[in-house]
């Protein structure tokens, strides 16, 4: 099967470190991950990770820049 043939469901899923991945819907969210509340196909998924991902940055490397600049 290829990706373009994959209707299965994913859900968006978040780490402590607000980092994002996709995962498919059928199986447990892994340990220090939750589920972001957005849900579809894989590149619908994709496509909302791309939207709300703006900065790459982990968040613990944000707050420390965060910190030094003030």
């Amino acid at each position: 099967m290829s990706e373009l043939d994959d209707d299965r469901r994913y859900l968006v899923v978040l780490n402590d470190e607000e980092q994002y991945s996709v995962w498919p819907a059928d199986r447990d969210v892994p340990a220090g991950w939750r589920a972001e509340g957005f849900a579809g196909t894989r590149e619908e998924c994709l496509a909302h990770v791309a939207e709300v991902w703006s900065d790459m940055r982990p968040l613990s490397l944000r707050r420390a820049m965060d910190a030094g600049q003030g």
